[in-house]
Formats: C-alpha cells, sequence, structure tokens
C-alpha cells in the first residue's frame, strides 16, 4: 500500500463528523446523515438548556435577595431531580407503548446509524431517540438524584456574586457564568439524556452504564475545591487554586472531547497505581483485583505506623512490613494453600496436585526468614546506638551514603557490560562476537556470567543492607506523630527490596544533593525530612526519563515521517513545518504526558500529537493472558514459553536485559517466531511477566518490519564487522535496542524442497518394497505390543474371542464359497460382461457354468458385486439354476430399503498354526477378509521379504512370558501359516493403498497416499472400514516415504540391523504426519525430538519437506522504547473504539520500520490485537 493511504474510509467519515459534535456537546445529535423534523432539534436544545433555566431560576431568586445562597441550591436542585425522573418516566412510558407491536431496541455503540421514522413532537419514536433511557431501574433513579445534585451545586458554584468575590471583574463575571453553564449543561445531557461516546475510552464495553457517570464527577471535583474554599477560613493556596479551576472549568468540555480525562476506571486504576508506586513504595500490579488488595495493606502500613508509640518500634514495623510486602505475596498464598490440601486431602486430590509447580518452598522460606531477621537487627542497632548525628562529611550517615554511591557505580557498570550496546549506542567490546551456536556462546559468556553472579549478590543482599544502615541513622526518624515522616519513610523501606536499583538511585542523588546544599536554612533542608526528599526525588526520576523516552518517540516520528519514503505522505511537509514552529507547543504536551504519566498519542500514528488519558502501565483493562487468536501456530509458542521463562529468569537477574521495571517491554526474535515480553510487576526476588506469540504467517506488513528486526539483530549478533572498539550502532534511534542472546529450547524450522527425490522413479519404484517391509515391522510390533497383555497362547484366544463375537463361529469354511481369480474385480473380468448379458445378473453368464467348489482352503469369503442400491439375496446353499426371469427378483427386492454392504458379517476362514505360541503374533480376524484374488496372494507371497521377517522375529525378546521354550523364535519362523497371515495383511493394505496393479506410483498418488486421501477405490474401501489397520498403514506409508527421503539424502540402508534402528527412530523420537493433524500439536508439546510433514505448492508445482528439530538455540532479545509502544496502542484504543476505524488496510496498520507499527498493533491484547499466544503472569524467581 503506498504512503497516502486514506486515514479513515469515506464512510468512517462521515461517520466520525457525525460523532465528535455529540461528543463536544455531550449527547446531542444534531447531524444525522438523514432528513428529521425540525422538532426533533428544537426538543434536544430546550433539553440541553433545561438545567441552566432551572439553575438561572434559583441565581435570579439569590440576586434578588429572596433567598439564601444554599436555598437556591437546594431549589434549582430539586427542580431538576423532578424534571429528570419525568424524563425517564416519559421514555420508559413510550417503551411499553411500543413493546406490543416492536422488539425492544438493543442499546448499540452505533445507535448513530440507525433510522427513526418520527411521527410527532412528541410521539413515541420521538421520545426513544431523543432519550434513549437507561438499562437499569436504579440508574434511571440514581442518575435522576445526581443530576439534581449536579444542578444545585452548580448553581451555588456559578452565582455572579460569588465569581465577583474571586475576580472583582464584570467581564469575567460574565464569561465563567455563561461558558461555566455550558460546562454543566454537557454533564447534565450526558449523565440524564443520552450518553455522549467518550473519546477517552478504557473498556469496550460499558455494561453498568459507568460512562454517564464521568462529566458529572469531574464537576463535582471542581465544586468540591470551591466547598473546601467556602468553609476554610483565609487559606491563600485554596483560594489561588479556586481561581484558576474556574478558568479551568470552562475548558472542561475540549479535555473530555480531546479525550484528556480518563474515564472513571481508568481513573482509579491509574491512581491507585501511582499512589501505591510513588506514595507507597510499592509495584503495579496484573490485575485489579491484586492491585486494590495491594492498595488496602499497603495504606493501612502506612497508617499504622503513625501510631507506634516507639521510634524503635517505627522502625522496626517500617523495615519488616517493607520487606514482607515487596515479596512474592500471591505465589506463597498460593504455595501455603497447595501445601495445606496436600496435608489435608485425600490421596486423590494430592495426586492432582502434585504436577503444579510451586515455586516456594522450605529453601526460599528460610531465605526470607533470614534476611528478614538481619534487616530488623540491623536496623535497629543501629538506630538505637549511632541514629542521633545529624548529617555532616564525617556522620555515620555520610559514610553510609559514600559506601551506596560506591555501589551504585559498580552495579551500573556491571549491568552495562552484559549488553550487546553501551548506552544503545556503542557497541560492548567484552560481549562476545559474532555469537551463532549455544556452544560457542556459552564458553564466550563464562566471564559475563560471573559478572552477572556477583550483580546478583550485590543488587538481592549488599544493596538494601547498605540503605537501611543509611535509613536508620537519619534523625528525620525522631519525629514521632509524623504523617511525612509515616509517609515517605513507609515508602522508602519498601521501595529498598521492592525495587532495589530505582531506590538506590534516589538515595545517591538525595545524598550528592544533601553533600552540595549544607546551608540548613535552604527550603529543601528546612520544610522537608529525608522521606519526602526521597519521595519527590523519585517522582522526578520517573517522570524525567518519560519525559526522555516521550522526547526520542516523538522525534522519531517527525524524522521517519520524512525520511522512511514509504511513509511520506503529501501533508508530511506541513505538518512537519508545523512541529518545528510550535515545538514549545510540542514540549509541552510531551511535558504534561510525561507529568501525568499518560501516553503521548500520535493521531493515525501521524507527527500530530495529543495527550493521551492516564491509565494503568499494562495498557489494558482485561486479565492478563485471558484472550488470544489461537491457532495452529500457538503450540509452538507453548512449547517454547517454559524454557524462555527460565532463559528471562536469568537474564533478568544478572541484568543483561538492563534496567527491567514494571511497564519495560522486550522483543524476541528467532526464525519466523517473535515474541513480545511485557513485564508487569517486580519485586523482591521476583518478576512477573507476560509472554505474547504474535503470527507465523508473515502478511506484507508483518514481513517487512521483521525483516528490519532480522537486521538489527544480526548487525547486533552475528556480523563480524565490528573491529573497531566502541563501534557505533548504526540503527541508533530505532525503538528496538538489541540487549543480549538467550539460550532456549525451542523447535527449529528447516524446509526443503523434495523435487528430484519425489518424483524420481528409482525413488518410487523402491518405495513399494520399502513399504513392505516397514508394513510387515508394523504388523509385527503391533502384534508383539498387543500379546504383552495377553500373557500367555490360552489368553490371547480368550481374547480374541471377546474381542471379535461376530467372527465366534466363523471356522466353518464351507459356508461360503472361495473367491478364486475369475471372481475379483479386475480389468479381466470386465470383459466378461457384454452388451447382451443381463445387467442384474449376479456374475457374468460365461463363468457361471463352470464354477466348481475348489478343494483347497480359500483366503477370503465371496464378494458379489451390484448395482448400487440394490439389495442383495445370497444363498446359503451354493448357487442353484434359476429362470431368466427371476434374476431380476433375486439380485433386486424391489420395494425393499437397500442394505450397507459394510453392515454384512464378514466370513473368516480358520487359520491351523504349527506353532501354539502364533497366536500372540496373529493378525486379528477382522483384518483377514480383504477382498483380493488368489494370484495376487501368490504373487505377494513371491514378493514378500521372508529374511526381512524372519529378521524381524528374530528380534523379539517376549520376556513378558513366564515360560517359553528355547526354540521359540525358530518355531515362529517356520509357521507357515502365521507367514501367510502376514502376506495376506500386507497385501491387503497394498491393495487399499495402490490398488491390485503393479504400476510405479506417480508422485501425486505418493503426496495423497501421505495425506490420506487416495481416490474411492473397493480396497480403500475395505480398509477404512478397519480404522485401527488403516492408521497401521498411513503410519507405514509415512514411514516410508520418510525413508524414501532420508536414503535420498543420506545414502542408502546398508543392513537390517540399520533398518530397525531407523524405523525404531521414526517410531521413538519422530512425528511423521501433517501440520494439520491433532496429533502433530500434540508431540510439539509432548516435545518429540523430531517432527516431518510432506506439504504441496500448487502453484509452483513442487512437493516440500518441513522438519521440525527440538534443541537448544539463541533466542535474540532487544528492548523496546516503553513509551513508544504506549503511544502507539493508545491510538489504536482511540482509532477503533471511538473512531471504529477497523479497516485491515488502514494507515495506522501499515508496515513502519522503525516504529514496528504492524507488530505493536498485533501485540495488543484482543480485540484489538490479534497474538496468537498470550500466556498467564509467569512468576520468575531472580534469586
Amino acid at each position: 500500500m503506498g504512503p497516502d493511504v486514506p486515514l479513515l474510509n469515506d464512510y468512517k467519515q462521515e461517520f466520525f463528523l457525525k460523532r465528535f459534535p455529540q461528543t463536544l456537546l455531550g449527547g446531542p445529535r444534531f447531524k444525522l446523515g438523514y432528513c428529521a423534523p425540525p422538532y426533533v432539534y428544537v426538543n434536544q436544545i430546550i433539553l440541553f438548556l433545561t438545567p441552566w433555566v432551572l439553575g438561572g431560576v434559583g441565581t435570579l431568586l439569590y440576586q434578588l435577595g429572596i433567598m439564601k445562597d444554599y436555598y437556591t441550591a437546594a431549589l434549582s436542585g430539586g427542580l431538576m431531580f423532578v424534571t429528570a425522573l419525568i424524563l425517564q418516566m416519559t421514555n420508559l412510558y413510550a417503551k411499553q407503548k411500543t413493546a406490543r407491536v416492536e422488539r425492544m431496541q438493543i442499546q448499540n455503540t452505533l445507535t448513530d446509524e440507525d433510522e427513526f421514522e418520527f411521527s410527532s413532537c412528541v410521539g413515541s419514536e420521538t421520545v426513544k431517540f431523543i432519550i434513549p433511557g437507561k438499562k437499569y431501574i436504579i440508574n434511571t433513579v440514581f442518575h435522576s438524584l445526581l443530576a439534581g445534585v449536579l444542578c444545585g451545586l452548580g448553581t451555588w458554584y456559578l452565582l455572579p456574586n460569588r465569581i465577583t468575590l474571586l475576580y472583582s471583574n464584570i467581564g469575567g463575571t460574565v464569561m465563567i457564568f455563561v461558558f461555566g453553564w455550558v460546562t454543566v449543561c454537557i454533564g447534565e445531557y450526558s449523565l440524564i439524556i443520552n450518553t455522549a461516546t467518550e473519546t477517552a475510552t478504557f473498556q469496550a464495553l460499558d455494561t453498568y452504564e459507568i460512562t454517564a457517570l464521568m462529566r458529572p464527577f469531574y464537576i463535582f471535583v471542581f465544586i468540591a475545591v470551591d466547598l473546601a474554599h467556602r468553609f476554610a477560613v483565609n487559606t491563600a493556596i485554596l483560594e489561588q487554586t479556586n481561581q484558576i479551576l474556574h478558568i479551568v472549568f470552562l475548558f472542561l468540555p475540549f479535555l473530555w472531547a480531546m479525550g484528556i480525562l480518563p474515564p472513571l476506571d481508568a481513573l482509579f486504576l491509574w491512581g491507585m497505581e501511582q499512589l501505591l508506586e510513588f506514595g507507597l513504595g510499592g509495584s503495579p500490579m496484573s490485575s485489579n483485583t491484586k492491585l486494590l488488595v495491594m492498595f488496602l495493606i499497603s495504606a493501612g502500613t502506612a497508617i499504622a505506623s503513625y501510631f507506634i508509640p516507639s521510634t524503635l518500634g517505627v522502625i522496626l514495623f517500617m523495615t519488616g512490613f517493607g520487606f514482607i510486602l515487596s515479596l512474592n505475596l500471591s505465589e506463597i498464598g498460593f504455595a501455603f494453600k497447595h501445601t495445606m490440601i496436600s496435608h489435608l486431602a485425600s490421596s486423590k486430590s494430592k495426586n492432582m496436585h502434585r504436577g503444579l509447580r510451586i515455586q516456594f518452598g522450605w529453601r526460599e522460606f528460610i531465605f526470607y526468614l533470614t534476611v528478614l531477621i538481619f534487616a530488623l537487627i540491623e536496623a535497629s542497632l543501629l538506630h538505637q546506638f549511632a541514629g542521633f548525628s545529624s548529617f555532616s562529611k564525617a556522620s555515620p550517615q555520610a559514610i553510609a551514603s559514600y559506601i551506596l554511591i560506591v555501589l551504585l557505580i559498580i552495579m551500573w557498570i556491571l549491568r552495562e557490560i552484559q549488553r550487546v550496546y553501551l548506552f544503545g549506542v556503542f557497541r560492548n567490546p567484552f560481549y562476545p562476537k559474532d555469537v551463532r551456536t549455544v556452544t560457542v556462546f556459552m564458553e564466550k559468556q563464562r566471564r559475563l556470567m560471573k559478572v552477572g553472579v556477583v550483580r546478583r549478590i550485590l543488587l538481592t543482599l549488599v544493596s538494601p543492607f547498605a540503605m537501611i544502615a543509611f535509613l536508620s541513622l537519619d534523625r528525620s526518624l525522631q519525629n514521632l506523630h509524623s504523617v511525612s515522616v509515616c509517609i515517605g519513610f513507609t515508602r522508602i523501606f519498601r521501595m529498598v527490596w521492592q525495587n532495589t536499583e530505582n531506590a538506590l538511585l534516589d538515595i545517591v542523588v538525595m545524598s550528592i544533593a544533601q553533600m552540595l546544599v549544607f546551608n540548613p536554612d535552604l527550603w529543601w533542608n528546612r520544610s522537608l525530612d529525608t522521606g519526602i526528599r526521597l519521595l519527590l526525588v523519585g517522582i522526578l526520576r520517573d517522570r524525567l526519563l518519560q519525559f526522555v523516552s516521550k522526547l526520542q518517540f516523538a522525534i522519531a516520528i517527525l524524522l521517519t515521517s520524512w525520511t522512511e519514503k514509504k511513509q511520506r505522505r503529501k501533508s508530511t511537509a506541513t505538518l512537519i513545518t508545523l512541529n518545528v514552529v510550535f515545538f514549545p507547543i510540542l514540549l509541552t504536551f510531551v511535558a504534561i504526558s510525561a507529568l501525568l504519566s499518560s501516553p503521548l498519542l500520535p493521531l493515525f500514528t501521524l507527527p500530530v500529537f495529543l495527550i493521551g488519558f492516564p491509565r494503568p502501565i499494562r495498557s489494558w483493562p482485561g486479565p492478563v493472558g485471558a484472550t488470544a487468536c489461537v491457532c495452529s501456530d500457538t503450540v509452538y509458542y507453548q512449547q517454547m514459553v517454559p524454557s524462555l521463562a527460565v532463559a528471562l529468569q536469568s537474564a533478568l537477574a544478572a541484568g543483561s536485559l538492563g534496567l527491567s521495571l514494571p511497564g519495560s517491554h522486550y522483543l524476541c526474535r528467532f526464525q519466523d517466531r517473535l515474541m513480545w515480553i511485557l513485564v508487569l510487576e517486580k519485586g523482591f526476588t521476583y518478576c512477573g511477566v507476560n509472554i505474547k506469540g504474535l503470527e507465523l504467517q508473515e502478511t506484507s506488513c508483518h514481513a517487512a518490519e521483521a525483516h528490519r528486526v532480522d537486521e538489527i539483530f544480526e548487525m547486533a549478533f552475528e556480523h563480524q564487522e565490528h573491529t573497531k572498539i566502541l563501534s557505533p550502532n548504526h540503527h541508533f534511534g530505532h525503538i528496538l535496542t538489541p540487549c543480549t542472546v538467550l539460550p532456549v529450547r525451542l523447535y527449529s524450522d528447516a524446509r526443503n524442497v523434495l523435487s528430484g527425490i519425489i518424483d524420481s522413479h528409482e525413488n518410487l519404484k523402491q518405495l513399494k518394497d520399502d513399504f513392505i517391509k516397514v508394513l510387515v515391522w508394523m504388523l509385527v510390533q503391533y502384534c508383539y505390543k498387543k500379546s504383552k497383555t495377553w500373557g500367555s497362547p490360552g489368553n490371547a484366544d480368550e481374547n480374541k474371542k471377546g474381542s471379535f463375537p461376530e467372527n465366534q463361529h466363523s471356522g466353518a469354511v464351507e459356508r461360503s464359497r472361495p473367491l478364486r481369480e475369475e471372481d475379483s474385480f479386475s480389468v479381466d473380468t470386465i470383459e466378461d460382461w457384454t452388451d447382451d448379458s443381463d445387467i442384474f445378473d449376479l456374475e457374468p453368464s460365461g463363468r457361471m457354468k463352470d464354477r466348481k467348489e475348489p478343494g483347497q482352503l480359500g483366503m477370503t469369503p465371496k464378494v458379489h458385486l451390484s448395482i448400487p442400491g440394490s439389495v442383495e439375496t445370497q444363498s446359503q446353499d451354493g448357487p442353484q439354476e434359476m429362470l431368466p426371469e427371476d434374476k431380476l427378483y433375486r439380485a433386486v427386492a424391489l420395494g425393499l430399503p437397500a442394505v450397507d454392504k459394510g453392515k454384512q458379517q464378514e466370513v473368516v476362514p480358520h487359520v491351523e498354526f504349527s506353532c501354539c505360541y502364533s497366536e500372540l503374533l496373529s493378525i486379528p480376524e477382522e483384518w483377514r477378509t480383504a477382498p483380493v484374488p488368489t494370484s495376487k496372494v501368490n504373487e505377494m507371497r513371491q514378493r514378500f521379504p521372508e529374511e526381512w521377517y524372519h529378521f524381524i522375529l528374530s528380534q523379539l525378546d517376549f520376556f513378558h512370558l513366564k515360560e517359553k521354550p528355547s526354540n521359540l523364535l525358530e518355531d515362529l519362523m517356520k509357521d507357515k501359516a502365521l507367514k501367510d497371515l502376514y502376506i495376506h495383511g500386507v497385501l491387503s493394505c497394498c491393495f487399499g493403498l495402490f490398488g491390485l496393479d503393479n504400476t510405479v506410483p506417480a508422485a501425486s498418488h505418493v503426496f495423497r497416499a501421505y495425506t490420506g486421501g487416495i481416490p474411492w477405490s473397493v480396497g480403500l474401501d475395505w480398509l477404512t472400514g478397519k480404522p485401527e489397520l488403516f492408521q497401521l498403514a498411513l503410519k507405514a506409508f509415512r514411514y516410508t516415504f520418510k525413508l524414501m527421503v532420508d536414503k535420498a539424502s543420506l545414502g542408502p540402508v546398508e543392513n537390517f540391523k540399520e533398518l530397525v534402528n531407523c524405523l525404531e527412530e521414526y517410531e521413538n523420537d519422530w512425528y511423521i504426519g501433517l501440520v494439520s493433524d491433532r496429533e502433530w500439536q500434540q508431540a510439539v508439546l509432548q516435545e518429540k525430538p523430531y517432527l516431518f510433514s510432506l506439504g504441496h505448492d500448487p502453484n509452483m508445482g513442487i512437493y516440500t519437506g518441513r522438519v521440525l528439530t527440538l534443541q537448544e538455540l539463541l533466542v535474540q532479545v532487544g528492548k523496546l522504547n516503553d513509551e513508544a509502544v504506549r503511544g502507539q496502542w493508545a491510538n489504536l484504543s482511540w482509532e477503533l473504539l471511538y473512531a471504529t476505524n477497523d479497516d485491515e488496510e488502514r494507515y495506522s496498520i501499515q508496515a513502519h520500520p522503525v516504529l514496528l507499527r504492524n507488530l505493536t498493533v498485533q501485540a495488543a491484547d484482543p480485540p484489538l490485537g490479534y497474538p496468537v499466544y498470550s500466556s498467564e503472569l509467569l512468576h520468575l524467581p531472580l534469586f
């Protein structure tokens, strides 16, 4: 697609132009797209202005001095409440009135497109169009009550006298009064009349009608500040805030329309997350429930610390709970629950839970308990004996800060030298060069692995204890019952364990600032204690890093919109010019989005930047890993994720993936697989991640971006041109920065063209002979394995009788006539049919007279071939002479239902073995009834590989038999009846797959036989009637084909022993079948070492072989720009949920080699994205 793909197609443009004015005004629909009577618009205008009229009544009474301000508010609120109830009752009446003649209209997000037939000004259709009503009765009452309260407080908030007292300016008062009431009317309309679709949409569905509360909520926030100012006494800061907010109040409709203010669900989740992380020292959580529970517990801890009477008790309480809350409590709780179930439940429950992986045991418990005890001892001793001196260059706290500075520098160096690029700019000279195989990588990586171990010890044990020492020595802890001390120190004592690296950086920055500024009169030293200073430094650090990351993202979009030719649109030059001219405004937008910790939203991924609404760090509302677009490729990710998680565990613990924080994104690449990793939560010695797998069927956009990813990784890890020290990263500025490679156990995928093998005449000729050998081996192995369940020949006979009751009396061979060569269905028999023959004859008349009963034992019963749909009657007394006119009625019983030949009883001849143990290896009786002629049996007897058959029998051990003769194998080899059974069994399968002719099969027939798609024949019909035998034959054919490929590639098989080893390897280590088979997916999940499949490309006319090999290989990992991902996901959410731009060829989903736009869209949670795999939360222990 070209760069000038429409951002919105014509239909969506019209739809957007109708929806946006509705959003801006709070719900009135003035642009319908079809003709509507004028009263529809007039009614909406009247309803829109109703709150203003009702509030104006109260305002007028107050201004005239008739009523007090709070009475006017109550009057306006009461009138609005009654009006709202009347409007809702009117809607209910209209619905009941039309319920008899039509179904109730289902609320739809696309109601803008529904056309209504209006009959009158207050008709039912008009009422339902203007006032859609509420889904729940409780919302009808609650929203009406809320509308009354909002109108009353809004009247009080916008009283002219009150505004004049704030600004002392009549012009300003008029402006605020007029436009302030517009804001209130917009909020009232969306609450009680018709809720507009918000541009800030977090949930795809509004199940409980929460969206209607969004605008009133923000109005109440502004009114709450005004009320606080009214009842507070001489608070200058409140007055200034109130003045500012009265002005901002006028711009609320603009903020709502631009989607800057978050919906209520996103607001509360974001607020809890921010307070938990920056106010209480915790980590973002992977689910809403965990976030709420952790927030309440953490807040309770901070509140409880305020009431502890002793400074030593406060220190011990903060240290202990800070450590405990930083642990993976959900996993510990799961382990405890499992332990209790194991002890209390029955053995059935024990077996049921035994397979679960428990990551918390006695070793971890002892480790955590030891660390906690030492931390408590250290904090108490230092605080008790050395915590009274003020900070100075020689004080104990200053000495501790020097140690922390050294630790920070060492850990920073140890982390950077494990990555392929230093700072993402210069190649690391210590990193192994040209890493392609696991063995070479592991040898070269040993030194860096030792570095990782040292860093892990410093991070896990040394740094937390050093920081506790620094904090315990602080004089601020001497001030009991101080809110700032409780909040600041509760946060930092937890952050020491929860986020050690950032805590270390914050303390070092604060210490350096304190060393440089010793002036006690400075605001920093006079008004703030250490805990609050660290809180401010932490917020500043986080927002500064976000600002830099967002700015990099914005600059990348600006530059690539011109440098990437496929991204260069007609409007690109204009947009770049505007961004350059208004660059201060762009910086302001970036700063505001960083301050709010909200994504920077590039509209349609163009250089048009908006401030997205704040949302949780995981970006999506649903539970982690709950949905994915599951397909046949999903199993490859399911197989590799456990091994990848183990490799990630080591890399995260060592620091080779850089600074990994909640919200960090990583991209892994191996062959055609792309894994997207999102860090969701992190604590002391654990990390919670979600791994997604992207589609393997590459589209053009997917392939373009994947190719750029391959280029970046190849330049970093495989090219040998890095001869210069600190050679630059040629892809600096890309949102992907390579980190390292991880050894992961997964399947490598090799595809080969089989031209010259499958179409070789010699190979195809040999295929039939090899098939007989493989099938003989397969049948012998099948019967031998089945004999292990019988134990002795007597048991075998009983089992056969139990298994085949319909054949218990099949020993009387005289009941059926044997089929001679002349009776077979072949080309020869067709010649006996002439134009003069009766088409309803049971047999050709020329052969009827010459029939005799043969003396020898027949192998199969007689099979008559007749017209489809006819009902055959068969005499049990042998053939009799009949009149010509009776032949029709003999063959076709007119008026009777057709009888399926497959339902007829198959008569099996009796077989007498010369060795009593032959019954253990005998073929099941129902497999001996194939309709094959005697001549073909004799021909097969000559082709039968007797030496191979004897060799296979000689390999059997019969260890499962309690008593067996010493010459058992010799007797089995001499048993001709047993051999004849196998000859007949092999012939039956050959008859089904190849027919009875001896021609060399074509390549197309081989492919059909391999896939099980052979055209119908009599033999195949019989074979498919025996599902177990058919599966054995199909399996043997696939083994034979794989053997043909191996012989053509690796050379011929030298002897029988080598052939048996080859077949046993196929049986044990291979799955040979089709990619579409269910067994293929099971084999991948069971981690079969090898898988083989045959494919065909009809366009090119070639046959291909696909081999999957399970081995430990190197997976390349790179870190993504977190803000680039969040920004593109924010645009995706806006574009699909608000603009409904779901066009598969839209501009914002086209390939972008720098932003990886298509891959980023894929990695979003369904229904907006479409990953083929998404794991649940994976808990990775990091010690």
